[in-house]
């Protein structure tokens, strides 16, 4: 099973149409949705509202509960908010339903890369692509005189500057919650650094080189960061870039409109969104698309309504009022300075996250095993051995070696 990656230079090319105010039908079905909580999905989720009869959940942790609830029968929720890691699991336990016939009946402003094929089928709707990104404050760097950072030496020379000069409470913030977080900020830095997941056999393949290095310059950041590191996610960090305590972070695209949010935010027009930092072979980040899928145990009358309020809340008229929520794919959408890191990153030919029933065992074994290093209970090495242990056991475990 492959997931069909779009070439990621679609993402920036505009597009114009003309939409309606509001919703463009009364909604009779009671309609649910589970996704992420950063604004990208609160304004999706707002213009699907619109319709009526509809009730979103926003949760940060959406990802450890949409298995089951997709599982459950019914459903609890028809529309579900996914990216190119978390419906694997959903493929793999067959609760979400080929959408086809319904991008046949109301699908018609959809861009083709937005139609996720899987098998020769459409799976979901990707709504906008996301990365991890530099981001910094333009003022503390022009004030101390820092150059924008090209790869990760560079960011420990800048925050070595910045500490120095005790501008902010720390230098550098970053989504290093133990578990999923920290998974992916080593798979961003491992992709960066060249490395390859798995060998023959699905194989682990981290236990090298390329690991060891990866696992080093997580641990040389930390020096610079909150010491409560291992409970900061995304959002965590997003709040210490807008409240002024921190010049530097390794954030989602996403959250680059949350900086210019005056709302919530400090530093409106204070900072810049810049490419992930080069590891040795690529930018240290991973290309990542967010969308949506519609659940297979409900009835066809309520996948038919799911539907068409999901293409309410992924339309022209939803961009124009945010744009700069997310880099979209959507009909409409005007790539602004907030796009910028993601653009970079992408263009200067960020790797793909590596989506597969494996890396699920992976992701999971890395997001246990890297914290072990970051607080020195273990040397790298034998962190490293340890994770593959643990991605051996649970791939046996699931038939996948």
């Amino acid at each position: 099973m492959k997931i069909k990656y779009f070439l990621i230079s679609l993402v920036f090319s505009l597009a114009t149409s003309v939409s309606w105010a509001g919703c463009s039908y009364t909604n009779v079905n009671e309609i649910r949705s589970l996704s992420n909580s950063y604004d990208a999905w609160k304004s999706v989720t707002a213009a699907m509202s619109e319709c009526g009869n509809f009730s979103p959940t926003l949760d940060a942790d959406f990802k450890d509960k949409i298995g089951d609830a997709f599982a459950a029968n019914p459903s609890l929720y028809e529309i579900g908010g996914i990216s190119n890691s978390t419906i694997v699991p959903l493929l793999n336990a067959g609760t979400i339903r080929p959408l086809d016939d319904l991008v046949a009946k109301y699908g018609g402003n959809l861009q083709p890369n937005q139609l996720i094929k899987i098998d020769g089928k459409i799976m979901a709707i990707a709504q906008a692509v996301n990365n991890q990104h530099f981001m910094y404050r333009s003022d503390i760097f022009a004030d101390l005189g820092i150059e924008e950072p090209k790869t990760y030496d560079d960011v420990l020379a800048a925050a070595e500057k910045i500490k120095a000069a005790n501008v902010v409470d720390y230098p550098f913030g970053g989504a290093y919650k133990a578990g999923w977080n920290i998974a992916e900020e080593f798979v961003n830095m491992y992709l960066g650094n060249g490395g390859e997941f798995f060998g023959a056999d699905n194989s682990p393949s981290i236990n090298n080189a390329a690991g060891i290095k990866s696992l080093e310059m997580l641990k040389k950041l930390t020096a610079y960061m909150d010491p409560e590191f291992l409970a900061a996610d995304s959002t965590v960090a997003q709040k210490q870039m807008q409240q002024e305590k921190i010049a530097m972070a390794y954030l989602w695209a996403t959250r680059a409109g949350a900086m210019e949010n005056a709302e919530e935010s400090k530093v409106v027009g204070k900072i810049i969104m810049s490419t992930a930092p080069m590891g040795d072979v690529r930018p240290a980040s991973s290309l990542w698309w967010d969308g949506i899928v519609i659940a297979k145990n409900i009835s066809d009358a309520k996948a038919d309504a799911a539907f068409r309020i999901a293409m309410e809340g992924l339309d022209s008229e939803m961009v124009a009022a945010n744009n700069d929520d997310a880099v979209w794919l959507i009909k409409g959408y005007n790539p602004g300075p907030g796009a910028a890191g993601a653009a970079a990153t992408a263009a200067n030919g960020a790797a793909p996250y590596p989506s597969g029933l494996e890396m699920g065992a992976m992701h999971t074994a890395l997001g246990n095993g890297v914290p072990d290093f970051l607080t020195g209970a273990k040397d790298a090495s034998t962190t490293l051995a340890d994770i593959e242990a643990a991605y051996i056991a649970a791939a046996k475990e699931k038939g996948l070696m």
